[in-house]
């Protein structure tokens, strides 16, 4: 998307996003078709790791899976630009955290938190409204979109609701930062990205197949001694979503190696198997192969 380009996307979405969300999801009903049928977005990749993922399920089962997860990707896509436009009270009422008690008796532990969360449900929210429910200083650890325009409306909107961004190679510097600033922090870490080829140090089992995972969540709550806790983002209806926080572990300090990782990363796995149309599988989350030695 060139400048023109974008800013003409700028100014349709922050006119159309004034719009309430019981109207936006008109458009929504629209992209579904689209994205589903005309010309279809990404469907061989869908079907092809729908199909990997659950071997034991039948053709007209992977159907059903398939398409209510385009009914959900055209929401997710709807809901992430009403970010632009959305109000207090709407969070309220949309959004619900149903254990907020462990955050508050982490932060009064002192300890800082490593927050996994995935491509799951609608993230963007999450990212976005998550700061509102805690004393913590949230920081969303990214990494960096090629587009430096569309990168920069995203990340505003993220931060939108008084959270914090640090890409992933700034991370441990926004760690000491904090620290040194006697600042409590909870740094969200996604689980479910693809390492480039270069990065790869570990494979897990993961939906019936050999897949890359990042040791980022382990290796940073490890290192600084951090609670570990994985978010159960659950949809209830459309547009309205809650969060139950897992505490995965207190303290990851003196952790057996891979623990942190295997842990978060079956945890995900139950997630996704009891509801998988709300994970995002247009993702090539298994391109890269396991390579025999």
């Amino acid at each position: 998307m060139g400048t023109l380009g974008y800013y003409i996307f700028y100014g349709i979405n922050w006119t159309i996003t004034l719009l309430p969300l019981s109207i936006l999801y008109f458009f929504s009903d629209i992209l579904f078709l689209l994205l589903y049928y005309f010309p279809s977005y990404r469907r061989k990749i869908v079907t092809e790791n729908l199909r990997n993922s659950f071997p034991e399920k039948s053709e007209k089962e992977i159907e059903i899976i398939r398409r209510k997860f385009y009914r959900h990707f055209a929401d997710l896509f709807i809901e992430t630009l009403k970010l632009t436009h959305i109000s207090d009270s709407e969070i309220k009422k949309r959004f619900m955290v149903t254990n907020p008690e462990l955050i508050e008796r982490l932060y009064e532990s002192g300890r800082d938190v490593a927050v996994v969360y995935s491509h799951y449900n609608n993230w963007e929210w999450l990212s976005a409204f998550l700061p509102k429910y805690t004393k913590y200083r949230c920081v969303g650890v990214y990494k960096p979109l090629q587009n430096k325009l569309f990168n920069n409306f995203i990340n505003n909107n993220r931060i939108r609701y008084n959270g914090e961004l640090a890409p992933m190679k700034m991370v441990v510097r926004k760690i000491v930062e904090n620290r040194e600033k006697n600042i409590r922090g909870m740094y969200g870490i996604m689980s479910d990205q693809t390492p480039a080829k270069t990065l790869i140090e570990y494979y897990t089992d993961f939906l019936n197949q050999e897949t890359p995972v990042f040791l980022g969540a382990e290796k940073i709550a490890s290192k600084y001694d951090m609670a570990v806790v994985f978010l159960n983002f659950q949809k209830l209806k459309r547009g309205y979503y809650s969060l139950t926080i897992d505490l995965l572990f207190e303290t990851a300090k003196d952790l057996p190696e891979y623990m942190v990782t295997n842990t978060h990363v079956k945890r995900l796995e139950k997630l996704i198997r009891e509801k998988p149309e709300y994970w995002l599988w247009t993702h090539r989350r298994w391109k890269y192969k396991k390579e025999v030695k």
